[in-house]
């Protein structure tokens, strides 16, 4: 009769631990774009954005109208970031987003 609880307990466990995740709530974040930028595949204006970032999938939002959407990642620092700061190459290409006071950064595969 025990180890047939410990069963069920187990499967519950299992059954948590996948279906958590899938409630995670995205992370919004105020963004200024200092100068233009390519995010993703589009062309982004300097000026004020919100960045909606859900898991593996970053959307980037004037208002409610949806400028720009790119796939990437969370990578671990060894520092947290002293201030929001978009991270681009000599092309204007954003790399990777960090945080104020996070110690992740949201790098962009595009």
């Amino acid at each position: 009769m025990k180890s047939n609880t410990l069963v069920r307990s187990l499967a519950l466990a299992a059954a948590l631990a996948i279906t958590v995740p899938l409630f995670a709530k995205p992370v919004a974040k105020s963004l200024a774009v200092p100068h233009p930028v390519k995010f993703g595949k589009v062309d982004v204006k300097a000026g004020d954005y919100r960045a909606m970032i859900d898991d593996n999938h970053i959307t980037l939002l004037n208002g409610r109208k949806v400028i720009a959407e790119s796939a990437g990642r969370w990578e671990d620092r060894s520092q947290k970031s002293p201030y929001t700061v978009i991270v681009s190459n000599e092309d204007g290409r954003v790399l990777e987003l960090r945080f104020e006071g996070k110690a992740q950064v949201f790098i962009l595969s595009e």
